[in-house]
């Protein structure tokens, strides 16, 4: 896809070569999740070679292309002017010659070229060695790398968990000194950036990194203050909760989705704000309400990153319902139903276990539940309801908040297995609730 629109641009007379991520994929033998292309075409050059291209950032000289199902960004070869908001530049130069272009990028492992034809990498930035020397460096001097777009300061970290490299020492040393200024970054793409730390198979590495380069307590102070709270050995053998944390993303699946990531990270955070010592409680440590604190935190935690409210309720519900596992088998049949009718419960139970692999280890809750759902029609967890409000009027009940009662009771009733027909329902209610809910018979 990106191979035919070289192809187009070099035949009208246009420099054309893949550049970024995609080359650095290559050469690491990784599938490019996407392709970029930088040429010498000016964007209306582009738009007229392209009719069905679309001017997503023409000020800044990218266009992109659909091709299959995806779309290629290309953009003219530029020096950049001055970033007053620390993302955009002020104005763009173009420039005809591609070592221009890539002083302005990120990273030196992201500033190679590509010829698409041949395979032939040109690269002015020293991309190549730290490739190879698993070294993630700014190009050029890292405090003007920084100071152009603060969230490079995220992506060093991302870029250094997800492949196992190391971040230089002056391109450490110049995160750490401008992290302050990582609150300059909207929320949005905050919360982009660490949602793909926790989803890229290295959220653990991730999250050690953000902590060592001082950035996690600039953007997620709650998770910092995990560090050094202690937890009841015989329940956390593993240590203080930041480490059982760093455990449970150790264990997170590549791609997983990214509520369960931040339901993973979040599960605990209420612990720090609630901890109390074996001296004070008078037995052991303990972090009375850690669940409702917790929840509360999360959901904050949830609004300030602006994740969508579909998103933040999985999340708070992630963090609501972790500790119940622990009663799944003391439950009554229609608790427990209700319970694994929690929307998306396979992500509750995703956690859970990784709870438990990374605490005391031991799966009874977890297996116990799994064997309920391999045995359990999903017709007994969502059985049809026999009643509803109309058959209760039919019945002679007057219409109030009763009915809500009535039929939560008749649920329950239903999955305890003591009614399973319409007939049974009827005798349930009247016998439960009795003649003197109901209405006089009209003539």
């Amino acid at each position: 896809m990106a191979n035919s629109i070289c192809d187009t641009l070099r035949r009208n007379g246009y420099q054309a070569l893949l550049v970024g991520g995609c080359v650095r994929d290559l050469l690491l033998g990784r599938e490019p999740a996407d392709y970029d292309v930088t040429t010498d075409a000016t964007p209306e050059q582009v738009v007229a070679l392209f009719p069905d291209s679309v001017a997503v950032g023409a000020q800044f000289g990218v266009i992109l292309i659909p091709r299959d199902g995806l779309k290629v960004e290309v953009a003219t070869f530029r020096s950049d002017v001055g970033y007053s908001d620390g993302r955009h530049p002020d104005s763009v130069v173009y420039s005809k010659m591609p070592q221009e272009d890539v002083q302005r990028r990120d990273f030196t492992i992201n500033g190679l070229l590509m010829r698409h034809g041949t395979g032939e990498v040109l690269d002015y930035v020293g991309g190549q060695g730290d490739l190879k020397a698993h070294v993630i460096r700014a190009i050029g001097e890292p405090d003007r790398r920084f100071t152009e777009d603060k969230l490079r300061m995220m992506r060093a970290v991302r870029f250094a968990a997800r492949f196992g490299f190391e971040i230089e020492a002056e391109t450490f040393r110049s995160i750490r000194r401008h992290v302050a200024e990582i609150h300059q970054v909207s929320s949005e793409r905050l919360r982009d950036e660490l949602t793909k730390m926790l989803t890229e198979g290295a959220a653990r590495q991730a999250f050690e990194l953000l902590d060592e380069t001082w950035l996690l307590q600039q953007v997620l102070p709650e998770i910092g203050a995990m560090k050094g709270v202690e937890q009841p050995p015989q329940y956390h053998p593993e240590g203080d909760v930041w480490i059982h944390t760093r455990m449970m993303l150790e264990g997170l699946p590549k791609d997983a989705s990214p509520t369960l990531a931040w339901g993973v990270l979040l599960h605990d955070v209420g612990k720090p704000p609630t901890f109390q010592s074996a001296a004070e409680t008078g037995d052991r440590i303990r972090f009375n309400h850690h669940v409702e604190v917790g929840v509360r935190m999360a959901e904050t935690i949830c609004r300030r990153l602006r994740f969508s409210n579909e998103e933040t309720e999985q999340i708070v519900a992630l963090v609501d319902n972790h500790m119940k596992f622990g009663a799944v088998e003391e439950m009554r049949a229609s608790t427990l139903k209700k319970f694994v009718r929690l929307p998306r419960f396979e992500e509750h139970l995703t956690l859970h276990r990784l709870d438990c692999l990374s605490s005391h280890r031991h799966l009874d809750s977890y297996q116990f539940v799994c064997r309920f759902l391999e045995v359990t029609p999903p017709e007994q967890v969502r059985p049809e309801r026999l009643l509803t409000g109309d058959d209760l009027q039919t019945m002679g009940f007057r219409p109030s908040p009763l009915f809500s009662r009535i039929l939560r009771a008749l649920e329950d009733a239903q999955l305890e297995g003591q009614v399973a027909t319409r007939e049974e329902a009827e005798k349930y209610v009247l016998s439960t609730f009795g003649a003197k809910e109901r209405k006089a018979p009209s003539n």
